[in-house]
């Protein structure tokens, strides 16, 4: 399997939303951040922030054949030590916690499933 330099394997993600501003929303809401929106091909996109020497990031997608849905593959998106407050916020921007913090294994931290305010299952993970 290829790896970027960093030795990521994953360098990119996207979350279906069926109404992107309220998908958008939701996300910028939930992890204090912006996301740049960008048109594509007849698609929009809402992209996380990242640092470019990282190369890894994603975004919420809008467009033909992009599906919400919480029965297939599970992102994890980084909590950082502020899982506990995300999973706070969640009912409140129209998700619901699916997966109440967990913890992994010693030294791995903690993880939680959300459905975002699109019925997408979306994984949180964080070291406390």
């Amino acid at each position: 399997m290829a790896k970027d330099k960093g030795g990521n394997v994953i360098t990119w993600f996207e979350i279906p939303a069926a109404n992107f501003p309220r998908a958008v929303n939701f996300y910028e809401q939930l992890f204090a951040v912006s996301l740049k929106r960008e048109a594509m091909n007849g698609h929009e996109m809402g992209v996380f922030p990242y640092e470019p020497s990282m190369a890894i990031s994603g975004c919420v997608m809008f467009g033909e054949h992009y599906k919400p849905g919480a029965d297939g593959a599970v992102i994890y998106l980084n909590a950082g030590d502020e899982i506990d407050q995300l999973l706070l916020k969640v009912p409140s921007l129209g998700g619901r916690v699916l997966l109440e913090k967990t913890a992994l294994p010693p030294g791995m931290g903690f993880f939680a499933h959300i459905l975002d305010c699109e019925g997408n299952r979306v994984g949180l993970h964080g070291v406390k």
